[in-house]
């Protein structure tokens, strides 16, 4: 997948030079940095905590205490998609 960022100036240099140290490209800095962070973070917090401590933003708040966010009949609810992939990572 490929995607564009910005990234502030001082970090890229940092990361570059980082990258030549070890003899790798940039991607793979990058990469292997995502990879960290976000498997630090799906160890480290229990299931769901992200969702237990977020603030929804006024808008969004409103659409959802509305229902206009709820599941159309035939379609699943983001728990159950969430429990999906909970499944396919365990198998």
């Amino acid at each position: 997948m490929k995607t564009t960022i910005d990234i502030p100036e001082p970090l890229y240099k940092e990361a570059k030079i980082r990258a030549v140290e070890r003899g790798q490209t940039l991607r793979e800095v990058v990469v292997a940095a995502l990879e960290r962070d976000l498997r630090e973070e799906t160890t480290d917090e229990p299931a769901g905590a992200y969702f237990a401590r977020r603030q929804l933003r006024p808008g969004f708040k409103k659409l959802m205490d509305s229902g206009a966010l709820a599941p159309k009949p035939g379609q699943k609810s983001a728990d159950a998609l969430l429990e999906e992939i909970r499944e396919d990572r365990q198998t």
